[in-house]
Protein backbone atom coordinates (compact mmCIF):
# COMPACT_ATOMS: atom_id res chain seq x y z
CA UNK A 1 0.00 0.00 0.00
CA UNK A 2 1.24 3.42 -0.86
CA UNK A 3 0.56 6.20 1.85
CA UNK A 4 2.20 9.67 1.31
CA UNK A 5 3.13 11.94 4.11
CA UNK A 6 4.17 15.71 4.42
CA UNK A 7 3.84 18.58 6.61
CA UNK A 8 3.34 22.17 6.43
CA UNK A 9 3.15 25.66 8.29
CA UNK A 10 -0.04 25.35 10.39
CA UNK A 11 -2.06 28.62 9.73
CA UNK A 12 -3.85 28.82 13.50
CA UNK A 13 -6.75 31.84 13.37
CA UNK A 14 -6.39 33.17 16.88
CA UNK A 15 -10.03 34.61 17.63
CA UNK A 16 -9.59 35.54 21.42
CA UNK A 17 -6.60 35.67 23.36
CA UNK A 18 -6.82 32.72 25.61
CA UNK A 19 -5.83 30.90 22.26
CA UNK A 20 -2.76 31.81 22.76
CA UNK A 21 -1.54 29.82 25.54
CA UNK A 22 -2.86 26.38 23.34
CA UNK A 23 -0.68 26.71 20.82
CA UNK A 24 3.10 27.38 19.65
CA UNK A 25 3.10 29.26 16.16
CA UNK A 26 5.88 27.18 15.20
CA UNK A 27 4.67 23.66 15.05
CA UNK A 28 3.33 21.86 11.89
CA UNK A 29 0.25 20.71 10.30
CA UNK A 30 1.82 16.82 9.28
CA UNK A 31 0.14 14.91 7.06
CA UNK A 32 0.65 10.75 8.34
CA UNK A 33 -1.54 9.05 5.97
CA UNK A 34 -3.34 9.41 2.86
CA UNK A 35 -5.54 7.19 0.49
CA UNK A 36 -8.25 6.50 2.49
CA UNK A 37 -12.29 7.11 1.22
CA UNK A 38 -13.30 8.41 5.00
CA UNK A 39 -11.31 8.39 7.92
CA UNK A 40 -12.81 8.18 11.65
CA UNK A 41 -12.33 7.01 14.95
CA UNK A 42 -8.74 7.60 15.78
CA UNK A 43 -7.45 6.34 19.00
CA UNK A 44 -3.98 6.33 20.21
CA UNK A 45 -2.69 3.09 21.99
CA UNK A 46 0.47 4.05 24.48
CA UNK A 47 1.38 0.69 25.24
CA UNK A 48 2.16 0.14 21.75
CA UNK A 49 3.01 3.82 20.56
CA UNK A 50 0.83 3.92 17.68
CA UNK A 51 -2.53 5.17 16.41
CA UNK A 52 -5.35 3.33 15.10
CA UNK A 53 -8.24 4.17 12.72
CA UNK A 54 -10.78 3.45 10.62
CA UNK A 55 -11.22 3.79 6.75
CA UNK A 56 -15.51 3.02 6.99
CA UNK A 57 -16.25 2.69 3.36
CA UNK A 58 -12.93 0.40 2.70
CA UNK A 59 -14.01 -1.87 5.47
CA UNK A 60 -10.80 -1.60 7.48
CA UNK A 61 -8.70 -0.33 10.59
CA UNK A 62 -5.67 1.33 9.72
CA UNK A 63 -2.43 1.75 12.15
CA UNK A 64 0.44 4.45 12.09
CA UNK A 65 3.45 3.40 14.40
CA UNK A 66 5.07 6.62 15.61
CA UNK A 67 8.20 5.38 16.31
CA UNK A 68 8.72 4.23 12.76
CA UNK A 69 5.62 6.15 10.73
CA UNK A 70 4.97 3.10 8.95
CA UNK A 71 1.27 2.77 8.10
CA UNK A 72 -0.63 -0.51 8.13
CA UNK A 73 -3.67 -2.65 8.02
CA UNK A 74 -4.71 -3.09 11.47
CA UNK A 75 -7.55 -4.98 10.36
CA UNK A 76 -10.21 -6.22 7.80
CA UNK A 77 -12.64 -6.78 7.02
CA UNK A 78 -13.45 -4.27 9.86
CA UNK A 79 -17.45 -4.87 9.97
CA UNK A 80 -17.48 -0.91 8.56
CA UNK A 81 -16.00 0.09 12.73
CA UNK A 82 -16.48 3.50 13.47
CA UNK A 83 -15.06 5.01 16.21
CA UNK A 84 -13.07 3.82 19.62
CA UNK A 85 -11.70 4.34 22.29
CA UNK A 86 -9.69 2.06 25.54
CA UNK A 87 -10.67 0.54 28.75
CA UNK A 88 -8.97 1.18 31.59
CA UNK A 89 -6.80 -2.53 31.10
CA UNK A 90 -6.03 -0.58 27.37
CA UNK A 91 -8.21 -3.13 25.79
CA UNK A 92 -9.57 -1.57 21.99
CA UNK A 93 -13.29 -0.84 22.43
CA UNK A 94 -14.63 -0.32 18.81
CA UNK A 95 -18.63 0.67 17.71
CA UNK A 96 -19.67 -1.78 14.52
CA UNK A 97 -21.91 -0.09 11.71
CA UNK A 98 -22.00 -3.16 10.13
CA UNK A 99 -22.24 -5.29 13.16
CA UNK A 100 -24.17 -3.25 14.65
CA UNK A 101 -22.56 -3.56 17.93
CA UNK A 102 -19.68 -2.87 20.28
CA UNK A 103 -16.76 -5.07 20.57
CA UNK A 104 -13.85 -5.00 22.88
CA UNK A 105 -10.62 -6.24 21.00
CA UNK A 106 -8.90 -8.95 24.05
CA UNK A 107 -5.61 -8.81 24.54
CA UNK A 108 -4.80 -11.61 22.58
CA UNK A 109 -6.59 -10.25 19.71
CA UNK A 110 -10.17 -12.31 20.15
CA UNK A 111 -13.12 -10.12 19.93
CA UNK A 112 -15.85 -9.91 22.99
CA UNK A 113 -19.37 -8.62 22.01
CA UNK A 114 -20.19 -6.08 24.51
CA UNK A 115 -23.61 -4.86 23.21
CA UNK A 116 -26.36 -5.58 20.13
CA UNK A 117 -29.19 -5.44 21.45
CA UNK A 118 -31.53 -3.63 23.33
CA UNK A 119 -34.50 -4.37 24.25
CA UNK A 120 -34.77 -7.91 21.88
CA UNK A 121 -34.00 -5.42 18.92
CA UNK A 122 -30.90 -4.80 17.19
CA UNK A 123 -29.39 -1.14 17.54
CA UNK A 124 -28.97 0.84 14.99
CA UNK A 125 -25.44 1.53 14.35
CA UNK A 126 -22.80 2.26 17.10
CA UNK A 127 -20.72 5.54 16.06
CA UNK A 128 -18.60 7.36 18.98
CA UNK A 129 -17.73 5.45 22.41
CA UNK A 130 -16.18 6.88 25.59
CA UNK A 131 -15.37 5.07 28.70
CA UNK A 132 -15.64 6.69 32.07
CA UNK A 133 -13.70 6.34 35.05
CA UNK A 134 -15.62 3.84 36.52
CA UNK A 135 -15.02 1.50 33.30
CA UNK A 136 -18.85 1.99 32.07
CA UNK A 137 -19.34 2.55 28.70
CA UNK A 138 -20.76 5.02 26.89
CA UNK A 139 -21.75 4.70 22.98
CA UNK A 140 -24.26 7.13 20.82
CA UNK A 141 -26.24 4.86 17.81
CA UNK A 142 -27.15 7.08 14.99
CA UNK A 143 -28.75 5.22 11.87
CA UNK A 144 -25.95 5.81 9.77
CA UNK A 145 -24.49 2.49 9.48
CA UNK A 146 -27.84 1.08 7.99
CA UNK A 147 -28.78 3.83 5.91
CA UNK A 148 -27.13 2.49 2.75
CA UNK A 149 -24.10 0.06 1.87
CA UNK A 150 -21.37 2.72 1.50
CA UNK A 151 -20.41 2.62 5.26
CA UNK A 152 -22.02 -0.16 6.36
CA UNK A 153 -25.13 -2.38 5.52
CA UNK A 154 -28.56 -1.25 4.43
CA UNK A 155 -30.87 -2.41 7.07
CA UNK A 156 -34.23 -1.29 8.80
CA UNK A 157 -34.07 0.17 11.63
CA UNK A 158 -35.43 -1.68 14.46
CA UNK A 159 -35.02 0.69 17.64
CA UNK A 160 -37.80 3.55 18.10
CA UNK A 161 -35.18 6.28 18.65
CA UNK A 162 -31.16 7.19 18.15
CA UNK A 163 -30.04 7.11 21.40
CA UNK A 164 -27.01 7.52 23.83
CA UNK A 165 -26.41 4.22 26.18
CA UNK A 166 -24.62 3.05 29.16
CA UNK A 167 -23.00 -0.21 29.53
CA UNK A 168 -21.99 -1.84 33.04
CA UNK A 169 -19.17 -4.14 31.37
CA UNK A 170 -19.56 -6.36 34.35
CA UNK A 171 -22.80 -6.82 34.32
CA UNK A 172 -24.10 -6.14 31.16
CA UNK A 173 -26.66 -3.91 32.09
CA UNK A 174 -27.28 -1.37 29.01
CA UNK A 175 -29.68 1.41 30.08
CA UNK A 176 -30.81 4.84 27.49
CA UNK A 177 -29.09 7.67 29.37
CA UNK A 178 -30.23 10.18 26.66
CA UNK A 179 -33.44 10.24 24.28
CA UNK A 180 -34.24 13.81 23.00
CA UNK A 181 -31.03 13.96 20.53
CA UNK A 182 -32.11 13.48 17.17
CA UNK A 183 -28.82 12.01 15.52
CA UNK A 184 -26.26 11.48 18.59
CA UNK A 185 -22.49 11.39 17.27
CA UNK A 186 -19.16 12.14 19.43
CA UNK A 187 -19.45 12.47 22.95
CA UNK A 188 -16.16 13.13 25.31
CA UNK A 189 -16.47 13.52 28.88
CA UNK A 190 -15.19 16.76 30.97
CA UNK A 191 -12.02 16.01 32.73
CA UNK A 192 -13.73 16.21 35.99
CA UNK A 193 -16.69 13.96 34.71
CA UNK A 194 -19.37 16.34 35.83
CA UNK A 195 -20.38 16.74 32.34
CA UNK A 196 -21.58 14.65 29.01
CA UNK A 197 -20.83 16.72 25.82
CA UNK A 198 -22.73 15.07 23.22
CA UNK A 199 -23.35 16.10 19.11
CA UNK A 200 -26.00 15.79 17.29
CA UNK A 201 -25.48 15.88 13.52
CA UNK A 202 -29.31 15.13 12.90
CA UNK A 203 -30.40 18.82 13.01
CA UNK A 204 -29.79 21.88 10.46
CA UNK A 205 -27.35 23.08 12.08
CA UNK A 206 -25.00 21.04 13.64
CA UNK A 207 -25.31 21.46 17.63
CA UNK A 208 -23.23 20.08 20.80
CA UNK A 209 -25.53 19.50 23.52
CA UNK A 210 -24.13 19.32 27.46
CA UNK A 211 -25.31 16.97 30.08
CA UNK A 212 -24.76 17.03 33.87
CA UNK A 213 -23.80 14.02 35.21
CA UNK A 214 -25.30 13.47 38.76
CA UNK A 215 -23.82 11.50 41.90
CA UNK A 216 -26.38 8.69 40.49
CA UNK A 217 -24.45 8.48 37.48
CA UNK A 218 -28.02 10.26 35.69
CA UNK A 219 -28.02 12.60 33.32
CA UNK A 220 -29.84 15.76 33.74
CA UNK A 221 -29.69 19.07 30.92
CA UNK A 222 -29.29 18.37 27.10
CA UNK A 223 -29.50 22.00 26.45
CA UNK A 224 -27.54 22.95 23.58
CA UNK A 225 -24.30 24.57 24.84
CA UNK A 226 -23.02 25.36 21.43
CA UNK A 227 -23.77 25.62 17.43
CA UNK A 228 -21.25 25.25 14.68
CA UNK A 229 -21.07 28.53 12.37
CA UNK A 230 -19.65 25.93 9.42
CA UNK A 231 -21.22 22.76 9.12
CA UNK A 232 -21.62 20.26 12.21
CA UNK A 233 -19.67 18.64 15.19
CA UNK A 234 -19.08 15.02 14.86
CA UNK A 235 -16.25 13.74 16.66
CA UNK A 236 -14.23 15.41 19.42
CA UNK A 237 -12.21 15.29 22.64
CA UNK A 238 -11.52 17.58 25.87
CA UNK A 239 -7.64 18.87 27.01
CA UNK A 240 -6.64 18.57 30.96
CA UNK A 241 -8.24 22.52 31.34
CA UNK A 242 -11.42 21.77 30.07
CA UNK A 243 -11.37 23.27 26.36
CA UNK A 244 -13.21 21.24 23.54
CA UNK A 245 -11.23 20.44 20.51
CA UNK A 246 -13.89 19.45 17.92
CA UNK A 247 -14.40 18.44 14.34
CA UNK A 248 -16.07 21.71 12.66
CA UNK A 249 -16.44 21.13 8.80
CA UNK A 250 -12.64 21.78 7.27
CA UNK A 251 -11.30 22.88 10.57
CA UNK A 252 -10.85 22.14 14.40
CA UNK A 253 -12.48 24.32 16.56
CA UNK A 254 -11.37 24.95 20.00
CA UNK A 255 -13.93 26.21 22.32
CA UNK A 256 -13.44 27.46 26.11
CA UNK A 257 -15.10 25.41 29.35
CA UNK A 258 -17.39 28.60 29.13
CA UNK A 259 -18.14 27.97 25.08
CA UNK A 260 -16.89 30.60 23.79
CA UNK A 261 -14.83 29.79 20.49
CA UNK A 262 -11.23 30.64 21.15
CA UNK A 263 -9.23 29.69 17.99
CA UNK A 264 -9.61 27.31 14.58
CA UNK A 265 -7.06 24.85 12.96
CA UNK A 266 -7.58 24.62 9.22
CA UNK A 267 -7.17 21.50 7.68
CA UNK A 268 -7.03 20.59 3.85
CA UNK A 269 -9.94 18.30 4.08
CA UNK A 270 -13.55 17.64 6.14
CA UNK A 271 -12.63 16.65 9.11
CA UNK A 272 -14.59 14.18 11.21
CA UNK A 273 -12.87 13.19 14.64
CA UNK A 274 -9.86 13.78 16.98
CA UNK A 275 -8.09 12.15 19.34
CA UNK A 276 -5.06 13.24 21.77
CA UNK A 277 -2.22 11.10 21.56
CA UNK A 278 1.87 11.04 21.90
CA UNK A 279 3.34 10.10 25.05
CA UNK A 280 2.52 13.39 26.62
CA UNK A 281 -0.79 13.37 25.03
CA UNK A 282 -0.12 16.68 23.32
CA UNK A 283 -0.51 15.78 19.84
CA UNK A 284 -3.90 16.28 18.31
CA UNK A 285 -4.60 13.38 15.88
CA UNK A 286 -6.87 14.53 13.34
CA UNK A 287 -9.20 12.41 10.74
CA UNK A 288 -10.06 14.36 7.45
CA UNK A 289 -12.03 12.81 4.57
CA UNK A 290 -8.75 10.77 2.88
CA UNK A 291 -6.03 11.45 5.32
CA UNK A 292 -5.10 11.70 9.04
CA UNK A 293 -3.17 14.56 10.23
CA UNK A 294 -1.22 15.66 13.53
CA UNK A 295 -0.05 18.75 15.27
CA UNK A 296 1.73 19.32 18.15
CA UNK A 297 -0.33 21.90 20.61
CA UNK A 298 0.99 23.02 23.95
CA UNK A 299 -1.79 21.73 25.98
CA UNK A 300 -2.38 17.74 27.32
CA UNK A 301 -5.10 15.48 26.67
CA UNK A 302 -7.76 14.21 29.19
CA UNK A 303 -5.93 11.12 29.97
CA UNK A 304 -7.98 7.96 29.17
CA UNK A 305 -10.09 6.96 32.25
Amino acid sequence: MAFESGSEPCEFEILDARFDDCIRKSARLERLASGCRWTEGPVYVPAQRRLLWSDIPNERMLSWCEVSGHVAEFRRPSSYTNGHTLDRQGRLISCEQGGRRVVRTEHDGSLTVLASHFGGQRLNSPNDVVVKSDGTVWFTDPPYGICDDYEGVRAPQEQAGCWVYRLDPVSGELRVMADNLVHPNGLAFSPDERCLYVADTGVERGTMHRFAVDADGSLSGGEVFIQCDTGFYDGFRCDTEGRIWTSAGRAIHCHAPDGALIGRIPVPERVSNVSFGGPKRNRLFICATSSVYSVLLAVNGVKPC
